[in-house]
């Protein structure tokens, strides 16, 4: 099928979803009339090595591997003809379409086994309790890691599931290294790129190829597809976006990258791959084109001349999946923790509900950029919209919404309009840690379909997460996230450690801090980063401020975002990576809960400071929550219904039943109150997205002629209503 544009995902990103730069674009160009077609290399290359066919030619390709061999990989070599007999069943119910097959994969001697399932004996434990299917995904999981091990040890050092040949692409101050390695042989996973490019290209026949690069680990093969590209069809022109790019491309001034690209675009896509449509046809001159990088004399430009303005996120369209191989995605399961594994396990449909961050102040973020900076939320019910067209497109119910912040207000307005529609989804997203997630606004999103949060609680220390100008403390972060976890919704932190000034106590107490939040119940998940200073961040932009060093001596050609510090005052925070992590990969198991943190180090450190019940005290020491005229109220459970009991001896009194999925509550009122209640709930219904304010329930209260309404409210009684489903917003 022809097609104007051809936008394609280089390997490697996820196994188990796409990632969703290509299908917004495509949703653009839908609205545009522009024809288009997408791709994701990664899978597709994925699933060339791990089959019958791709394992009996790279196994062929090992024994022609002159270098010297691990004990590892003789193990696997000799164990050949198991792994080529079972590949494809193994990717088939990773696929979830043998699931049968998980009686015979928990089976001893199923499935060869080399050095990843070493560590089965210690996580053999976590699936008594997830069943046979997560086991069994489990040991599959391990199954293709240590084919992944003999790849990268014999065939292709860059290898790795998500991350390929990532080394090439982080902190590329200059082009040298990549160009060199772009000049070397064809790698064994190149040549399978090529030739499911090929096929695309033959197929499409594009004018124009666009290909998205969100990671570092993409880099490598992007230029690798531009390459092929420029050599068999060097009519078409290319260009690349996406994150990579955004962030690390700004100042670019390397003309060798113009020998595999014609264009690199900066920032949201949607007007600029418009302009290079009408760039390519002869309708828009080089001059006129919107934050583009192009070759100009032998030197690289910026062109952003163009009058037209960004789209507005309304006028975007809806993500287009169409042309991906949904069906043929890989569910993989690295460790056992429930939200860890949304990542890697499971389809997820990709939405926004706000362009940019609302808050927009975190020293450490790139806030001076565009993807950050320009902040647009998206009406709830044109996110509903979008979500009843990628259900009825993809055929699956899941949503991952991929905000930098998702705002609350917009996530109560998205759940209400969710029930409003009886939608039946699941979703997650991420958040700021902020008091407005009261327990009460986490109980309606948990109705709408929320099963999980990640948000970045950083360095979990009041002086840092102010130096960071996070807007939380961690009080409140652990008042929060316990609103999560009480109304049944799974809680991942993001955690950093390295700040400038960060000192050995307050990375101690940091953990100490994480250790407690894991022993309340507060998280369920988390993943340490160590802080790293960029061009774009107001710590990059101000090192002084922060009492940090710049050691950048000069500008790249190429990559410049990542800058080298100097921290006078802090920590040798590499010392603690390891202890840091091994802690928090117990914690998640939780083991070792109830350890001294400074146990977690080979080396001694100082004990914490933080009392052991500080999060404990900070969860009992709950903020009063105000109640203002314009509070908005809903209802989210059962609509009562009056029982009639010949038992009743109060004649004023009248027993009230509220059916709620796990059991009957009943509860007696005044007559009177009772006929005012049923009357005003269904005005308030969360199941058709309706609400009432305060000041509306009470004068519906008094106009029934009922008295004193603050009473009421502060009555015993309110307290089982709560309970039944009265949520104060």
């Amino acid at each position: 099928m022809s097609a104007t544009v051809f936008l394609l995902t280089p390997p490697f990103t996820q196994l188990n979803t796409p990632y969703p730069a290509t299908s917004y674009l495509k949703g653009f160009l839908n609205t545009k009339g522009i024809s288009c077609f997408q791709a994701d290399l990664g899978i597709e290359v994925i699933l060339q090595i791990f089959s019958r066919n791709g394992l009996t030619e790279m196994f062929e390709r090992v024994q022609e591997h002159t270098g010297a061999k691990s004990k590892n990989a003789r193990r696997i070599i000799t164990m050949k003809d198991e792994y080529i007999q079972i590949i494809d069943a193994v990717i088939s119910f990773l696929q979830g379409k043998n699931p049968t097959l998980a009686h015979l994969i928990c089976q001893e001697e199923f499935l060869p086994e080399a050095s990843r399932f070493a560590q089965l004996d210690d996580l053999e434990w976590a699936f008594g309790s997830m069943g046979i299917q997560d086991k069994a995904k489990h040991l599959a999981t391990l199954f293709l890691e240590d084919l992944s091990d003999l790849i990268q040890e014999c065939l292709d050092p860059h290898f790795g599931f998500s991350r390929y040949a990532e080394r090439l692409g982080r902190s590329a101050n200059s082009f040298d290294e990549l160009y060199e390695a772009l000049h070397q042989p064809k790698t064994f996973v190149d040549q399978l790129l090529e030739v499911a490019l090929e096929k695309h290209i033959v197929n499409a026949a594009p004018k124009l190829v666009g290909i998205s690069v969100p990671f570092p680990g993409n880099l490598y093969s992007a230029f690798r597809c531009a390459q092929w590209i420029k050599k068999q069809h060097p009519q078409i022109k290319i260009t690349m976006g996406g994150g990579f790019p955004n962030t690390e491309l700004r100042s670019l001034s390397e003309p060798r990258v113009f020998e595999f690209f014609d264009f690199i675009t900066l920032d949201d896509g949607e007007a600029p791959i418009e302009h290079l449509i009408e760039h390519a046809d002869g309708k828009r001159p080089q001059e006129l084109l919107k934050r583009t990088f192009a070759l100009s004399g032998g030197k690289v430009e910026y062109f952003n001349f163009s009058l037209s303005k960004d789209y507005p996120q309304a006028e975007v369209g809806t993500p287009d999946y169409s042309d991906l191989l949904l069906d043929k995605y890989i569910s993989v399961l690295e460790i056992a923790n429930p939200m860890h594994r949304m990542w890697s396990d499971g389809r997820w449909n990709k939405l926004t509900m706000a362009h940019g961050c609302y808050w927009g102040k975190c020293t450490f973020c790139d806030i001076s950029l565009d993807y950050i900076k320009v902040y647009e939320p998206i009406a709830a019910g044109i996110l509903c919209d979008r979500i009843e067209t990628l259900i009825a497109q993809t055929g699956q119910n899941g949503f991952h919404f991929v905000d930098e912040a998702a705002p609350p207000a917009l996530m109560r307005a998205l759940a209400l309009e969710i029930l409003k529609r009886k939608l039946v989804i699941s979703w997650w997203t991420n958040i700021r840690f902020e008091k407005s997630f009261s327990a009460d606004l986490c109980r309606l999103l948990k109705a709408s379909g929320c099963i999980a949060v990640s948000g970045g609680l950083e360095v979990a220390s009041d002086r840092l997460l102010q130096l960071i100008d996070k807007g939380v403390t961690v009080a409140q972060v652990a008042r929060v996230t316990r609103n999560f976890t009480d109304a049944g919704i799974l809680v991942h932190a993001y955690l950093m450690y390295g700040f400038p000034t960060q000192t050995e106590q307050e990375t101690i107490d940091s953990l100490e801090m994480v250790r407690q939040l894991f022993a309340a119940g507060c998280i369920q998940s988390g993943f340490w980063h160590q802080f790293a200073m960029t061009a774009h961040a107001p710590v990059g932009i101000d090192p002084e401020k922060f009492g940090v060093v710049c050691k950048n001596e000069t500008i790249g050609t190429f990559a410049n975002n990542d800058l080298i510090h100097e921290d006078p005052t802090g920590a040798d925070h590499e010392l603690y990576s390891y202890g840091l992590k091994k802690s928090l990969f117990n914690f998640m198991h939780g083991i070792g809960l109830e350890y001294p943190v400074q146990d977690w180090f080979d080396f001694e450190v100082t004990p914490s400071s933080v009392e052991r019940e500080y999060i404990e005290s900070a969860l009992d020491d709950e903020e009063l929550v105000s109640i203002k005229p314009s509070t908005k109220l809903t209802w989210l459970g059962p609509l009562p219904q009056i029982k009639k009991s010949k038992k009743e001896l109060d004649p004023n009194k009248v027993k009230l039943s509220f059916q709620l999925k796990k059991e009957e509550v009943t509860f007696r009122m005044e007559t009177p109150e009772a006929k005012w209640l049923l009357e005003v709930l269904p005005q308030m219904l969360a199941a058709f997205g309706k609400t009432m304010s305060y000041e509306d329930v009470k004068q519906s209260y008094e106009s029934a002629g009922l008295e004193d309404f603050g009473l009421f409210w502060h009555a015993t009684m309110m307290y089982d209503l709560r309970v039944c489903g009265l949520l104060v917003l």
